[in-house]
């Protein structure tokens, strides 16, 4: 073999080794799961977040018997959880229940309220009917994101947006690193309520929820944004992590208190 043929030979591998790697992403190797480096550490709260498809035809009564007896269990301090709000999908897929609770004490709690629901006689006839009024229904466990507020009752009246995003599996800890600046570009009208990432359920889904007093309002507060410098930035950066991503305006019911 000629001189020039070993040198062809040994440089080859070593260039398809260099492109190859070219289209290989690193990941950083991590020391803790996301949920310890993303929650937050003063409280160990863990939120339940429901979607019902209502039966068209039932919307009006399935509002009204959740109005009766969601309130009841929120207010009871046997239990150890609080409704944090109570909404109908105005925008997005329509005739759909969403409901965001709060389990103060994480899975212990959820546990202890789920063990006790099913000594509830009105719950179980409450979950009995509500049943012949549901299309489907899914829901999600959640943590809180440290950096966010901490969702508080606030008054109305107000509409309330949910964007929902499905990241890629591996780019949690991205997203919280650039929402921790993010963030502070979207207080000025204190319409951040809460950010949560999913812990049991559909996985990697991120879920931001605003208050706005409007349409109108929403649209000139978000425009706002893109006048402040790095902003864009941040927008630019955190776009590749997402694979799909939905916004739900919604209402909240009357006894909401998230309003």
């Amino acid at each position: 073999m000629k001189l020039w043929e070993l040198t062809s030979s040994s440089i080859r591998p070593r260039e398809d080794s260099w492109l190859k790697s070219l289209f290989v992403r690193k990941v950083d190797p991590r020391k803790d799961a996301h949920s310890n480096l993303l929650a937050k550490k003063e409280t160990s709260s863990l939120y339940k977040l429901q979607f019902h498809n209502v039966k068209p035809e039932c919307l009006e009564a399935y509002n009204k018997i959740c109005q009766e007896v969601l309130p009841k269990i929120h207010e009871d301090k046997h239990y150890p959880c609080t409704l944090v709000g109570t909404w109908n999908t105005w925008y997005g897929e329509q005739d759909q229940a969403v409901h965001l609770w709060r389990y103060e004490g994480g899975y212990p709690a959820l546990t202890e309220v789920m063990s006790k629901l099913r000594e509830n006689q009105e719950f179980v006839e409450f979950r009995k009917a509500r049943s012949n009024m549901l299309l489907s229904r899914k829901n999600q466990l959640l943590l809180e994101f440290s950096f966010w507020n901490e969702p508080e009752p606030r008054s109305g009246p107000n509409i309330y947006e949910l964007r929902s995003y499905q990241l890629r599996p591996g780019t949690m800890i991205e997203w919280g690193n650039y929402w921790a600046r993010a963030i502070r570009f979207r207080q000025d009208g204190r319409e951040a309520v809460g950010g949560f990432f999913s812990q049991i359920g559909q996985l990697y889904m991120v879920h931001h929820l605003w208050a706005y007093k409007d349409l109108q309002t929403r649209e000139d507060i978000r425009n706002a944004a893109w006048h402040k410098h790095g902003w864009e930035e941040l927008v630019y950066y955190t776009v590749p992590l997402i694979q799909v991503m939905e916004s739900r305006i919604m209402i909240p019911l009357k006894t909401s208190p998230l309003q």
